[in-house]
């Protein structure tokens, strides 16, 4: 601690360059906290999906139907222990630019395939003797002031009723969460047997199938022969396993882990030499000073150590401010992308701080090998 202050005065001995340095590298690991986080959170929300639970879709889109006589025969599948499936209603609230994430269930098979899901059996027995009942999640009642009880209509571009009308009307039930943290519950479920009948198209169809096994290991196999069943039939499908679907999804949008990390290789490249033009104008600035330290018998690894410290100090607080404001900033990130509010993991603060470390030994190599040849007449003498 008797070193603090004279490390501390080194620091700020030109406040202006301090500060500005400072907030160049803070603004670095924001970017750094985000982007690498964004990379961990895509991670932390495939970890979340189910590993025994797989999705049937037809080859043609997810928005192509697929006959509810399917039902049987995936069934019948060896290896499938449950099976649910799904409709998807495209669908605003009000205007166009409020979209609802809506779909219709059978509920004793869709809630057995989906565990995870957090429902009282007041609200599960309330949607059942509801014809026109609907289950919606926490946080999508929170961001409509939706309360049980409340009737609500519902505009669908893509459904539209016999009569022509593409009005729904609904009336709020229950409500759901998911367990554990980070999945948003922000769905909108209701009775299938009410959008079929209702519906002026494509009667008897489902979007989704939601087949859950017992053993993972087999997912591939069951994949598999759940296709096979189909593969000559006029609605082919494709199934995959949640997670792999989630990454196949992502693998379309490009290599966002190659690109990010380039950007950020690049950024603490670029920070690499501000942060070592810093402390070697630093130590070219001091030079008489180091001198008359080592004539009081400050040996050169002191030195040196003392050059590492302003750096290390310099970097930990950009670091900290940085990863800071990113882990402030990041769970809206995701939550504005309707994933939930997904906090910056641990492993992107704990990557930050060793960068951090990493980069204030780096930059201090030159201005440190400067100050540990220093010679005491030559530096008194200003040269």
């Amino acid at each position: 601690m008797k070193y603090l202050p004279l490390i501390w005065a080194g620091l700020w001995r030109k406040p202006a360059r301090t500060i500005l340095t400072l907030l160049s590298v803070s603004v670095a690991f924001l970017l750094f906290g985000t982007l690498h986080g964004v990379i961990a959170g895509f991670d932390t929300g495939i970890e979340m999906l189910s590993d025994t639970r797989l999705r049937v879709q037809s080859r043609a889109g997810i928005l192509t139907g697929l006959p509810l006589a399917h039902l049987p025969d995936i069934e019948s599948v060896d290896g499938v222990a449950g099976l649910g499936y799904f409709a998807i209603f495209p669908s605003y609230f009000q205007v166009p630019l409020n979209p609802i994430a809506a779909g219709a269930v059978e509920m004793d098979r869709f809630f057995q395939g989906f565990p995870d899901v957090a429902i009282s059996e007041e609200h599960q027995q309330a949607m059942k003797s509801n014809r026109m009942g609907a289950i919606i999640g926490e946080d999508l009642a929170i961001e409509h002031a939706w309360e049980i009880g409340d009737r609500v209509t519902l505009t669908s571009g893509f459904w539209a009723k016999e009569d022509g009308t593409r009005d729904w009307s609904f009336e709020i039930v229950g409500t759901y969460r998911f367990k554990g943290a980070g999945l948003p519950s922000n769905e909108f479920w209701f009775h299938y047997e009410y959008l079929d009948e209702a519906r002026s198209r494509a009667k008897g169809t489902v979007h989704l199938y939601f087949v859950t096994i017992d053993d993972p290991l087999l997912a591939g196999r069951i994949s598999a022969d759940i296709d096979r069943l189909f593969i000559n039939a006029t609605y082919p499908t494709i199934t995959e396993n949640e997670k792999d679907w989630l990454r196949s999804r992502l693998d379309q949008i490009g290599n966002i882990e190659f690109f990010v990390n380039a950007i950020i290789g690049a950024v603490l490249f670029t920070l690499l030499f501000l942060t070592g033009n810093t402390m070697m104008q630093s130590v070219r600035e001091r030079t008489p000073e180091l001198a008359v330290l080592k004539t009081y018998g400050y040996s050169d690894v002191m030195i040196i150590l003392l050059v590492l410290a302003e750096a290390l100090i310099l970097c930990v607080i950009a670091a900290l401010l940085g990863l800071g404001m990113a882990s402030l900033a990041f769970p809206s990130i995701f939550a504005g992308l309707g994933v939930g509010p997904i906090p910056l993991t641990l492993s992107v603060i704990v990557d930050g701080f060793a960068i951090a470390i990493l980069l204030a030994v780096l930059s201090t190599v030159p201005p440190a090998w400067r100050a540990q040849r220093l010679n005491i007449v030559d530096a008194l003498a200003g040269k």
